[in-house]
Order: structure tokens, then sequence, then C-alpha cells
């Protein structure tokens, strides 16, 4: 059976996206989390314009799309395109005592990553937020059990009485990401927009969705402590 053209031309793009080595670099770099053209400008020591240059033939290609942060409004950032590179392998991450999902209220992203974690990899996770609400939002505890996860209502923690030394702390809201620095520093951004800003029970499920996809491509490249102990 004969390929469509247009799956052919979709693929073809692909592969000439990836031919190049930044490119490469720039896609490896985006594999386990979402970063900013001047983060990634940083991390691979890369002029500005330069990345403006490769992000471009990435975006083109289908690879790569562009996120307004839900904090600093002026920001933007970059993330896969989800689905596109699933047979691209994740660089190892190494190992971690725990995985500690930080979001800004601890009450639905974070809660609902940790659910997911505890599920489908096991082993030591927690989560917090940087400014606890007083309870998980009743659409995550929702959509948790629908998916057969339990949530406790009451169960929120403030990032400063969670995070330790030796912790993999993954910040999956934009605010997480750009307040927290020093020892919480986190190391991986996911940039999932706040499902409470809509508050539908279709934006929570995506909330879940997306934290799913994440954790399904995190787990083979991380060493947790259950894994060494």
């Amino acid at each position: 059976m004969n390929a469509e053209p247009s799956s052919l031309t979709a693929r073809a793009r692909i592969h000439a996206a990836l031919g190049d080595p930044a490119r490469l670099a720039v896609v490896d770099a985006l594999v386990l989390g979402d970063a900013s053209p001047g983060e990634i400008a940083a991390d691979l020591d890369m002029p500005t314009n330069l990345v403006a240059h490769h992000v471009k033939v990435l975006q083109d290609a289908g690879l790569v799309m562009r996120i307004r942060s839900e904090g600093d409004r002026r920001r933007t950032y970059l993330r896969l395109v989800p689905g596109v590179l699933s047979a691209l392998t994740a660089p190892r991450l190494g190992a971690a005592d725990r995985v500690v999902f930080v979001c800004t209220h601890n009450s639905a992203r974070s809660q609902l990553a940790a659910a997911l974690w505890r599920d489908r990899v096991g082993g030591h996770v927690a989560s917090a937020g940087i400014a606890p609400a007083p309870r998980v939002h009743p659409r995550a505890v929702r959509v948790a059990h629908e998916h057969g996860l339990a949530l406790d209502p009451t169960g929120t923690h403030h990032v400063d009485d969670v995070v330790h030394d030796g912790d993999l702390v993954i910040a999956v809201c934009d605010n997480a990401h750009e307040d927290l620095t020093g020892p919480h520093r986190p190391r991986l951004h996911w940039s999932v927009p706040d499902p409470a800003r809509i508050d539908t029970d279709e934006a929570f499920e995506a909330a879940y969705t997306d934290l799913a996809d994440r954790i399904d491509r995190l787990a083979p490249a991380l060493t947790t402590g259950a894994d060494h102990g």
C-alpha cells in the first residue's frame, strides 16, 4: 500500500528539520520539559538569533509550538507537539530519591500529576504549591476519580514543607517555574494550562491528559529511589 503523499511530505519535513545538529539539540532540550527561547539559548550556549531561526524551522515542520506564559504574559515557552516525536528516546535523567510536582495552589495540576505518577510509575512521589489553597479543586477530585485515582480533598501543602534535597522537582505551571529559586528551583518545567481558569470538566480532563502524556515520556528516563533502594 502506498503512503499518502501528504504523510510522506510531513515526514520528510520532520526528518529534514532534525537533520541539523543545532535543531536536534533544541528538540533534545524540549523532550522532557518546556523552555523559553532565552532559556534554550542559555542552556545550549547559542546566539538568540540562531535559536529563533532554528525554532522557526521546527515550527514549520510541526515539531514545536509556542505557548504564552500564564504568569508573565510577555513571555512565551516552546513545547514539543504531542505525539510527533513518539519514537524519540528521551535522555536519561539519572537517579532521584523522589519526584515532587509543584504548581501554584497545589489544588489541581500537581495533585493530578502525583496521583498519575503513583499509579503508573510507583515509587516516592509528592506534590506541593507555592501558595496552597485550602482544598483540592472539586473538579480535580472528580476527574481523578473517573480515571480510578484518589485525591485527598484537604491534602494541600506548601513547597517549603515538602521539598527536600535529592528530590526531582517538576513545575507543572508557569508561576511555579518562574517564582521558585534556590534549593526549590524546579529541574523540569511543564507548561500545563491552569484548568481552574476555565473551570470546566473538559479543561480538567485536558490537564489530566497532558500530564499523563508527559509522565509516560519522563518515566523511562528516570531512576527513582524505588529503583535503587
